[in-house]
C-alpha cells in the first residue's frame, strides 16, 4: 500500500472536498479507503473537522487524526501556542502504516506543501513514504505562480507529482480562470487530472458520490484510484473534467 498525499497550493483551495471526491471514486470502484489528516487546526475538541466532511460526502469509515489544535494557525504554531508537543514524522508514518490493510490511504495535508505539521512538512512525509503527491490548485489569478512553486519543490525533492486538480471550478469562469486551466500543465510540467465543481462540498452525499467519477481523468483514476479504464465510454455531465 502506497498512500496518495493531497496538498494544496495554499489554504482554502479545496483539499478536503478533493480528498472526499477521491475517496468517493475509489469506493465506487469497490476499494476500501482510509483517510489520515495528520493535524487539524481551527477546530475545537468534539467539533466536526475535515475528516467529518470526508466521511459525510464519501462514506469513508476508517479515518485517523493524530493531532488537533483549536486555533486556525499552522499546526506547529498552533501546537506551541496551546502547549502541545510537536508532531513527529515517525508518529504520522506509524499512524498511516496502521491503515495499511486498506486498498487506498489518502493523506490530506494542512495548507501548502511546506507548511510545518510539527517537526516536519508534508514534503518530508512524502519523501519518508516514497509517496506521490496530488496538488490541489485554485483557478484564479496567482495560481500559475503558486502551482509552479509547489511542483518545483516536489521535483527538487525527488517526489512524484501525481497531477493537478482544480479544487473549485465555477459555473461561469472568468478569462483568467479559463486561461489558467490551459496554462497550468504547460508551466508546471504536470498533468491536469481533475476539476471539482464549485460548491460540491455542500451537495448531498448521494449527488456527490454519483457525480465524482466524472471529475477526474479516467485513465488517471484507473491508475491511482482503481477506477475501471475499460468498457463503454460514459457521456459526462456538463460539470465533468475536461482537459
Amino acid at each position: 500500500m502506497t498512500p496518495l498525499l493531497v496538498t494544496g497550493t495554499s489554504t482554502e483551495v479545496g483539499k478536503t472536498v478533493t480528498t472526499a471526491a477521491l475517496a468517493a471514486v475509489a469506493r465506487a470502484a469497490g476499494r476500501e479507503v482510509a483517510v489520515c489528516k495528520p493535524a487539524q487546526t481551527g477546530v475545537a475538541a468534539g467539533e466536526p473537522g475535515d475528516l467529518a466532511v470526508v466521511t459525510a460526502l464519501a462514506g469513508v469509515t476508517r479515518t485517523v487524526e493524530p493531532a488537533r489544535y483549536p486555533e486556525p494557525l499552522a499546526p506547529d504554531t498552533a501546537a506551541r501556542r496551546c502547549g502541545a508537543p510537536l508532531l513527529r514524522l515517525s508518529e504520522i508514518s506509524t499512524a498511516i502504516a496502521g491503515l495499511g490493510s486498506a486498498d487506498l490511504v489518502l493523506v490530506e495535508g494542512a495548507g501548502g506543501l511546506l507548511v510545518r505539521l510539527g517537526e516536519f512538512t508534508l514534503l518530508d512525509l512524502a519523501r519518508e513514504l516514497s509517496a506521490p503527491v496530488l496538488v490541489v490548485a485554485a483557478p484564479g489569478l496567482g495560481t500559475l505562480n503558486h502551482t509552479e512553486l509547489t511542483t518545483w519543490a516536489l521535483r527538487q525533492a525527488g517526489v512524484e507529482c501525481a497531477g493537478l486538480v482544480i479544487g473549485s471550478w465555477p459555473d461561469q469562469p472568468d478569462l483568467a480562470m479559463r486561461t489558467n486551466r490551459a496554462d497550468l500543465p504547460r508551466v508546471t510540467g504536470a498533468a491536469l487530472v481533475g476539476s471539482i465543481p464549485a460548491g460540491a462540498g455542500s451537495w448531498s452525499p448521494g449527488r456527490f458520490r454519483a457525480a465524482a467519477p466524472a471529475w477526474f481523468d479516467r485513465r488517471w483514476a484507473g491508475r491511482y484510484l482503481g477506477w475501471p479504464c475499460v468498457g463503454p465510454e460514459i457521456r459526462p455531465p456538463a460539470t465533468a473534467f475536461a482537459p
